[in-house]
């Protein structure tokens, strides 16, 4: 994947893929499987140029076929790409950077577009960062996981979980675990790495204390 070093280097006008409950986050991994035909265009269009799709939840307004979207997104670029018999295609976009949702533009294009601030975001590509968080204490966040697993039922590979780096280990926790939209949305907002990592434990240790209640909490 190219080896984006500053918010100039990313497009700055990018197609954007609605899809609420999804969460990308910088160098995760997200599996898609695309169907609609607008997408499918999309995916062509973007194939042929940068790769690049961003992200997006949407929030309460607009219509069905045209809601809100979300303030914040994050930009990922399509590093696997299979087609299936039927048409479908099979895309891995891998996270470069978190966007501000900017101008949306007045196209004829079936898939929407807009203007992508990056600027607050800079930090989404320093790698130095995870290095530094890597040294974060676990402990605290070791417990509520283990919590949290018990009283979903779930599992998960300790000995890969206990070696994995921070950053890893964060992102594809927040990236798969059942949190509703809003949690999604909240852990991709978190300020930076450490701010993710706080937020996903403060989630974990608000389901380990629910007393039953299944309405959604959300870290502001």
């Amino acid at each position: 994947m190219p080896g984006y070093r500053r918010t100039v280097d990313l497009p700055q006008v990018i197609a954007v893929f609605p899809l609420d409950g999804a969460l990308l986050l910088p160098g995760g991994d997200l599996p898609l499987q695309v169907f609609e035909p607008r997408y499918l265009n999309m995916i062509d269009d973007v194939m042929a140029a940068d790769r690049i799709v961003g992200m997006i939840q949407t929030r309460a307004g607009g219509d069905r076929k045209r809601p809100r979207l979300a303030s914040v997104g994050c930009a990922g670029r399509i590093t696997s790409y299979a087609e299936t018999s039927d048409g479908r295609y099979l895309v891995t976009l891998t996270g470069v950077c978190r966007f501000e949702a900017g101008e949306e533009l007045a196209i004829r294009t079936p898939y929407r577009q807009l203007r992508a601030r990056y600027d607050r975001f800079e930090e989404d590509l320093d790698r130095d960062e995870a290095a530094e968080a890597e040294e974060e204490a676990r402990g605290r966040f070791a417990r509520a996981l283990k919590r949290y697993l018990n009283r979903r039922e779930l599992d998960i590979d300790w000995e890969t979980a206990n070696t994995a780096p921070l950053e890893a280990l964060v992102n594809s926790l927040s990236m798969g675990l059942p949190f509703g939209p809003a949690e999604k949305q909240a852990l991709l907002e978190a300020e930076g790495l450490t701010g993710r990592f706080d937020a996903l434990t403060t989630l974990l240790e608000i389901d380990s204390m629910d007393d039953g209640d299944d309405a959604p909490h959300v870290v502001q």
